[in-house]
């Protein structure tokens, strides 16, 4: 199956969110970094804005909350209409009551890992979300170079799924666990991601930056065949 493509909008113009929207429409994903300054160095947008970009996103919208207290604000955005959304294990306290309380409120639950967190800190998590996403840049800024290590973790994380053990009784595996890449993603390295076990790749500035995003994306999703 070819790989799924998350359009970010952070390298969108915010001026014009539902034009920009527009642009990216064959993508499977709408990607909507979601940073308060504290978790990471940078300031973009908050639920008053995705509880709108639901509304007219072309796309499901996949929240990925660089934030400090995962614990207090994800499950409002589950309630905004986000089909899925993401914590990161360096911040939440309680992470599988707020992957269960995110569930509840409607939307499908990730798991995201800054760079350097192993993939072990999820491991008894696995059982509780839908995804794990794979940072393969500093959070924080879109740009960045992709950091070639990552492969390796995006191959742990495959197996781990494979190989796991847990509720109900006897199952083994988790054959929809999806693992998603985000960071540096472009025609360069789409396929090496894919290759080593991701379903879906979030990419910002390679499509913006191209002139054609639509085309941008299908030519991703081909790559990652």
């Amino acid at each position: 199956m070819p790989i799924e493509i998350a359009a970010s909008i952070l390298n969108a113009d915010f001026a014009n969110l539902a034009s920009e929207l527009q642009r990216i429409e064959p993508a499977d994903w709408v990607h909507v970094d979601v940073m308060d300054g504290h978790f990471v160095p940078n300031l973009t947008i908050g639920l008053p804005v995705v509880r709108r970009l639901v509304r007219v996103s072309p796309a499901p919208v996949d929240a990925h909350l660089m934030i400090e207290d995962p614990d207090r604000w994800a499950p409002e955005y589950a309630e905004a209409g986000s089909r899925s959304v993401t914590f990161h294990i360096e911040a939440a306290k309680a992470p599988v009551r707020l992957a269960r309380q995110i569930r509840a409120a409607g939307s499908q639950v990730g798991v995201g890992l800054n760079p350097a967190t192993p993939v072990e800190t999820v491991a008894d998590l696995l059982g509780e979300v839908d995804m794990v996403l794979i940072m393969s840049v500093e959070p924080g800024f879109g740009g960045q170079q992709f950091i070639a290590r990552s492969l390796a973790k995006v191959a742990q994380a495959r197996a781990m799924a494979e190989g796991w053990q847990g509720p109900p009784a006897g199952a083994k595996g988790l054959e929809n666990l999806k693992l998603q890449v985000d960071g540096g993603v472009d025609r360069r390295n789409v396929a090496r991601i894919a290759l080593a076990g991701a379903d879906i790749v979030v990419a910002g500035s390679a499509l913006f930056d191209s002139g054609d995003p639509a085309e941008e994306i299908r030519a991703l999703r081909e790559l990652g065949r």
